[in-house]
């Protein structure tokens, strides 16, 4: 699945949901070292404790971040 975020510098987010867990993620753009370890750290997690750690989490002034915009992916897939 693509997500395209707003807010960012992640113009997208690709992932794969399989029995409801999370796998494959990719952030495309944004800070590197930062996605690559959002993405490391939530392989394999269930979908909803993703969201649950994820969700609110805000980058400087902006009103969102990337580990936020992967919260709301997940949501809308639910």
């Amino acid at each position: 699945m693509r997500y395209k975020t707003t807010g960012t510098c992640s113009a997208a987010i690709d992932f794969n949901i399989v029995d409801g867990k999370l796998t494959d993620v990719k952030f495309l753009g944004g800070c590197n070292g930062n996605t690559q370890g959002i993405s490391k750290l939530v392989e394999g997690m269930k979908v909803e404790d993703v969201i649950a750690r994820l969700e609110g989490i805000k980058c400087g002034t902006k009103g969102t971040s990337c580990p936020d915009q992967l919260a709301k992916a997940l949501k809308q897939t639910l």
